[in-house]
């Protein structure tokens, strides 16, 4: 299934195809805010750990799905990794449409299978777009995969709330199983697609490696663009057969790979996602109408990420990626603390001002952490160990968003949601910490350069200790 060399590829073609998947992505994190409602008053749903596990059981299959993906795409290669990513995630929405009545357990097995394909197209995505994109568009190319996904959650809150109209029984159903649709699109798109110039090389094929760049390059940076990649590659290959799990923490990889896993999942148990998926039993909750009539609120989170995202774009290479970090995480904080703070204060404030900050939370979130996670998640690690620790960092990022999506309806249920999101607040503030004194920068260097000061910081880091 490889790609014909010879044939033109248009590198528009080659950056939304290679960004598309976080359209399935999106689609699958923001279908069930509008499906659960349907499925709970259906199957007279009323038990927070069988809803919190219905929820975020994709999010579950998506931890295993992007470390074996990562893995694997090291040795079959990134472009056919995410071929099988789209027709696992066509197969596993559609059996999840045609759930039996009652079959908790089932759709919860069965959103852990399509988890496996969500999870893969996680690490897949990011690691394609940054090998393909030339250093100075890395940020802007990559920010595409952050409109993918948002763009797939808000197709998929407007989906929700298109159907809510027709019987419960299926609604969800529908819901559900329309997210086959984009996979299918996927899966054909990608068959035009190229092989990663660094994957090529990599593997000892460098004419296909010089005719996948010169898509995407001009003439005269495509040789020493292949120099840079191979001689990188040439070094990392002597150390091939030591290369192993533990590689990734050996004193020449740890910085940036602590730096690449912490930014990743530090995204999520910050508590995004609890928005995300729970936003009209947020709203059913300040305001005591039901949850299935609260459908609007999601698209106006969405449009918020898309309008976000589409900022990110313009803004991507203007702004050091901590410095949007640290603002946005900062903001971020005080809009999740400030809520539990005023009530406190005010005790009779309007129960909606919690809507109004955690608006205030997404729009924020959506050009600075949302985005520049996955921007980083694809530059900042070595050649060597990139799949590897691609998949390490998607599956802790996703284990992030598993636990925050199981244990939200847990904690809401035992504490005000105010307290809940105080929490969250809490994680935030440390993950501006993290940013500030752990990340390096990386906006406008090569990875071949990201790479080279990593290890540099490594050695310098090693020799402290020795001294």
């Amino acid at each position: 299934m490889e790609a014909k060399a010879e044939k033109k590829v248009s590198s528009k073609f080659i950056f939304f195809f290679g960004s598309f998947g976080g359209i399935l992505f999106g689609y699958d994190i923001g279908v069930m805010t509008g499906a659960l409602p349907f499925l709970k008053t259906d199957w007279a749903l009323t038990n927070a750990s069988l809803i919190g596990w219905v929820t975020s059981s994709v999010m579950f299959g998506a931890i295993f799905g992007a470390a074996i993906a990562g893995q694997m795409a090291d040795k079959l290669g990134r472009r056919r990794m995410i071929l099988l990513s789209s027709l696992i995630f066509a197969v596993g929405s559609i059996l999840c449409g045609f759930a039996p009545n009652g079959g908790t357990y089932y759709l919860i097995g069965m959103r852990i299978f399509l988890g496996l394909a969500v999870g893969a197209a996680s690490a897949l995505v990011p690691a394609y777009m940054s090998e393909m994109a030339p250093a100075h568009l890395r940020g802007n190319l990559s920010g595409m995969n952050q409109t993918m996904i948002v763009s797939g959650m808000l197709i998929s809150y407007i989906v929700d709330f298109v159907l809510k109209d027709l019987p419960g029984n299926l609604s969800w159903r529908l819901m559900l199983g329309l997210a086959s649709v984009p996979a299918f699109i996927l899966f054909f798109g990608v068959l035009k697609l190229p092989e990663s110039p660094r994957f090529l090389i990599k593997t000892g094929k460098l004419d296909e490696a010089r005719t996948v760049l010169s898509y995407v390059r001009k003439p005269e940076e495509i040789d020493p663009e292949v120099e840079s990649i191979q001689k990188t590659a040439e070094t990392e290959k002597n150390n091939l057969q030591k290369t192993s799990w533990a590689t990734l923490f050996n004193s020449k990889y740890r910085y940036l790979v602590i730096a690449g896993v912490g930014v990743a999942t530090f995204q999520q148990f910050q508590g995004a996602n609890a928005i995300f998926y729970y936003i009209p039993l947020i709203v059913e909750k300040a305001t005591g109408n039901a949850a299935s009539s609260a459908l609007m609120w999601p698209i106006i989170q969405g449009v918020l990420l898309v309008l976000g995202s589409l900022l990110y774009i313009v803004i991507a290479e203007k702004f050091n990626r901590r410095t949007l970090l640290t603002m946005g995480g900062s903001v971020m904080a005080l809009s999740f603390l400030l809520p539990a703070i005023i009530n406190k204060l005010v005790p009779n404030a309007s129960p909606m001002m919690i809507v109004v900050f955690l608006s205030i939370y997404v729009a924020f979130y959506s050009f600075t952490w949302a985005p520049l996670t996955w921007v980083l998640v694809g530059e900042i690690f070595p050649l060597a160990v990139r799949g590897r620790a691609s998949g390490l960092a998607s599956s802790f990022n996703w284990i992030g968003s598993w636990a925050v999506g199981l244990i939200f309806p847990i904690l809401t249920a035992a504490m005000s949601q105010e307290a809940v999101f105080a929490i969250f607040g809490i994680i935030c503030v440390f993950g501006v910490l993290f940013i500030r004194f752990c990340v390096p920068e990386t906006r406008g260097h090569s990875l071949e350069e990201i790479e080279a000061r990593g290890t540099n910081h490594g050695k310098s880091k090693e020799a402290t200790n020795n001294d």
